[in-house]
C-alpha cells in the first residue's frame, strides 16, 4: 500500500469493475478516550472520504463499549465494516465473553464482519481481505529482562494475577491462536487472490514496531509484536510467491512501513488518543 498520493493504490479490476472502488482504514481510535465532537469528526471523515466500506484494525473500546462502538459506526456509516479486535477491547472483562459478545453484536449485524470469525472474503475479483485479532505473544525481544507490565496484565481477566511464566505461555497460546487462523484462511486467501489484505492488531514484525520513530528494543518487543503470526505469514508467502499481501496492523500508536518479503508490505498506522482519524485510504483500481 504504500505511496505517496492521498490514497494508496492496490490492483483491484477485471473487466474495469472492480466490488470495491475505495476502503477507508482505522487504527486505535480508543472512542472511550474521545468526546462526542471528537467521535462525530471522525464519521465525518469516513462520510467525506468517499469509502464504500470501513478497515479497522482494534483498541475501538474496552469491554464494556466496544460492541457499543461497532453498533454507532454501522447505523451510521451504513456500509461495510470489517474489523478485528485489540488489546485495549478486552479491558475489565475476560477474552471469552467479550468474544462471545462481539460475535453476537456481528452476526446481529449486516454490516458487521469481524474478520476473526470469518474467512477469505473477496473484495474486488483479484483483492482478498483476511484477518484476525492477533495479540502480543512474548516471542520477539527479550522476556527474561523485559520487566515491561501492560495494563493488560491487570486489566484482562485471563491475564491477570498470573506469575511470569503462566503469563507468558498465555501470550504465546493466544499467539499460536491467531497464527493458527492465519495458517488456514491466508493459503486459501493467496491461492484465490492476485492480492491479499490481512488486518491484525499487533504488529507481526518487529521492524514493524516502532516507538518515536525508532525501532522498538528488546524489553519492549515481548509485548508489542506477535512472532507466532510473521512466521506464518512469512512461511506461507514463500509458497504463493504470485500473491502480495499487505498488512494493516496498529497497537503501538507509531506509524511504520516495512517491506517484510519480495510480497508481503506491513503498514502500522499511528494514532492519538483522544483524536480519532483514519490511518489510511486504500485504492482498488
Amino acid at each position: 500500500v504504500a505511496g505517496d498520493g492521498p490514497a494508496a493504490r492496490l490492483s483491484g479490476q477485471r473487466g474495469g469493475s472492480p466490488v470495491l472502488n475505495r476502503l477507508a482504514w482505522g487504527t486505535d481510535l480508543h472512542f472511550d478516550h474521545a468526546g462526542a465532537h471528537a467521535r462525530e469528526r471522525f464519521l465525518a471523515e469516513v462520510e467525506e472520504s468517499g469509502a464504500e466500506a470501513l478497515l479497522l484494525s482494534g483498541d475501538l473500546g474496552e469491554a464494556d463499549t466496544v460492541a457499543g462502538f461497532l453498533e454507532e459506526l454501522e447505523a451510521r456509516l451504513a456500509r461495510p465494516i470489517y474489523f478485528v479486535l485489540g488489546n485495549h477491547d478486552f479491558y475489565g472483562s475476560s477474552i471469552e465473553r467479550v468474544r462471545a459478545d462481539v460475535a453476537g453484536t456481528a452476526r446481529r449485524a449486516r454490516e458487521l464482519h469481524w474478520l476473526t470469525a470469518e474467512g477469505p472474503i473477496e473484495l474486488s475479483p483479484t483483492v482478498g481481505l483476511v484477518g484476525h485479532d492477533g495479540w502480543s505473544d512474548a516471542r520477539n525481544g527479550d522476556w527474561e529482562d523485559s520487566r515491561v507490565k501492560l495494563t493488560d496484565y491487570r486489566l484482562i481477566q485471563d491475564l491477570a494475577g498470573l506469575d511470569r511464566d503462566r503469563l507468558r505461555a498465555k501470550l504465546q497460546a493466544l499467539g499460536d491462536e491467531a497464527a493458527a487462523h492465519l495458517g488456514r484462511v491466508l493459503p486459501e486467501a493467496a491461492r484465490r487472490f492476485a492480492e491479499v489484505i490481512l488486518v491484525t492488531h499487533v504488529p507481526p514484525f518487529p521492524l514493524a514496531c516502532l516507538y518515536e520513530g525508532r525501532p522498538a528494543d528488546s524489553v519492549w518487543l515481548p509485548h508489542f509484536t506477535c512472532g507466532a503470526v510473521g512466521e506464518v505469514l512469512t512461511r506461507v508467502m514463500a509458497e504463493h510467491p504470485a500473491c502480495r499481501l499487505t498488512v494493516l496492523c496498529g497497537h503501538t500508536h507509531c506509524p511504520a512501513r516495512f517491506h517484510a518479503a519480495a510480497n508481503i508490505d506491513v503498514v502500522t498506522g499511528g494514532a492519538e488518543y483522544g483524536s480519532p482519524r483514519l490511518a489510511s485510504l486504500l485504492e482498488l483500481e
